[in-house]
């Protein structure tokens, strides 16, 4: 009997327990360009959120657009989602342009804040080159499909999809509710949370009715390693991180053996590729600027007096005016591009600077270092003997006749570890 009370109790308890816990929800806000990171935030945001059995996800956007691969990644999880997704372009004055519409597309309900737009989904190539009129057809249509696919998958407006890919239709707020575009218009999270409680969503064939009144709202932090891929990712971070590499690079080339320039360079490379490779990059930029470090390691490592570094200077600026297509958005100011090639050009200057002062100061060490030095006997050399030269005592010998202990003498050459001498006669002796 006291065992059954105590099993009472604690289904009491629990059920008790249940009846106070609020409804909760994830908040991921995602800003700047699409890539593979902000793939990596959205699909772990939504594991955490059914692992956690949270009642809805919500994603605030604001982006120019980005990665298509990335995107399609995205979509996929948005739309196999057993979690609901809330899109919100958001704050006021954001934009939720190219890439950004799939997204906004595919999530099971779209608001809008006030002074917001979306659209203008025409694909742009990362290459640069010009696209054959075919390919560029091919490439268009597949984008379209895939547009249409995710409207009418969610009950959205095709047409409107279809011509933002086409004719890169961008609309408003209003413009956007009219056309059927969006769920609803909202003034800020708050607003939106008072406007979808009720709503019905069907996942997987099964209603669920969204209960937001109240709910707790968590937001989703991107992890450590996020940050820093996010971090990389910025336009201008991954273009400082090239050059940084171009010079650890070439400072490990025209000084091999410092071995810190080089793996610094190395890692630099790798973590500025990495950053590009989400950016829509322009081939024909990208391919300058590394013709522009060779032109800088060969001045280096064989001084012309200018000449490699004047044309590494011209195609670094070229290049890095051309690192992101003219229909993008991203950009890199121009005097940061002036202000770097000066100082890439000064630093390839030291470079040869030191280079060359380097190999004009008399070398003080090993073999080179001791051809010249002048000592005196220990001992006599007939032919071998024992001679103190720069600070040590080694054997020696002298090809020209014997000579007397106590006598000078200089190097004129080195056999494994005897020196070869010969004796420096006074002028008196000489006359």
């Amino acid at each position: 009997m006291r065992k059954r009370k105590i099993l009472i109790f604690i289904l009491y308890v629990l059920i008790f327990k249940n009846s106070l816990k609020g409804n909760e929800g994830y908040l991921l806000n995602i800003d700047g360009a699409i890539g593979p990171v902000t793939y990596y935030q959205i699909k772990n945001t939504i594991s955490l959120a059914k692992k956690n059995k949270v009642d809805f996800v919500l994603i605030t956007i604001d982006t120019p657009g980005g990665l298509l691969s990335s995107t399609r990644k995205i979509v996929q999880e948005i739309l196999s989602s057993e979690i609901p997704i809330v899109g919100f372009v958001y704050p006021s004055g954001s934009q939720c342009a190219s890439a950004g519409t799939f997204i906004a597309l595919s999530c099971h309900i779209l608001a809008m804040a006030p002074a917001t737009n979306i659209g203008a989904a025409h694909p742009v190539t990362l290459t640069g080159g010009e696209q054959d009129s075919k390919m560029e057809e091919k490439i268009v249509n597949d984008t379209v499909s895939f547009i249409k696919t995710i409207a009418k998958y969610r009950g959205r407006n095709e047409k409107w999809a279809e011509k933002a890919v086409k004719e890169s239709l961008s609309s408003t707020e209003e413009e956007a509710l009219k056309e059927k575009v969006i769920d609803l218009k909202a003034k800020d999270i708050n607003d939106l949370l008072k406007k979808i409680d009720g709503k019905v969503i069907k996942i997987n064939e099964k209603e669920i009715v969204l209960n937001t009144k109240n709910v707790k709202i968590k937001e989703a932090k991107p992890e450590f390693k996020d940050r820093i891929l996010k971090f990389i990712s910025d336009p201008n971070i991954a273009y400082l991180l090239l050059i940084l590499g171009i010079w650890g690079i070439i400072l490990e080339f025209s000084h091999p053996g410092f071995g810190i320039p080089g793996i610094v360079g190395t890692i630099a490379l790798i973590l500025a590729f990495f950053g590009l490779h989400t950016l829509p990059i322009n081939l024909a930029g990208l391919i300058l600027i590394i013709l522009s470090f060779i032109f800088f390691i060969i001045e280096a490592m064989t001084p012309t007096f200018g000449i490699f570094i004047t044309s590494g200077i011209i195609t670094f600026i070229l290049g890095s005016l051309m690192l992101f297509k003219k229909t993008s958005e991203i950009k890199i100011p121009i005097i940061s591009i002036i202000l770097t090639s000066i100082l890439t050009g000064g630093f390839i200057w030291f470079i040869i600077w030191f280079t060359l002062r380097t190999k004009r100061k008399k070398v003080i060490t090993g073999k080179e270092g001791l051809i010249g030095e002048e000592g005196k006997t220990i001992t006599e050399l007939n032919p071998e003997g024992m001679v103190f030269v720069h600070g040590e005592y080694w054997k020696g010998r002298s090809l020209k006749g014997k000579i007397e202990k106590d006598r000078k003498i200089k190097v004129i050459d080195i056999k494994g570890l005897v020196l070869i001498v010969e004796e420096i006669k006074d002028e008196k002796e000489q006359i």
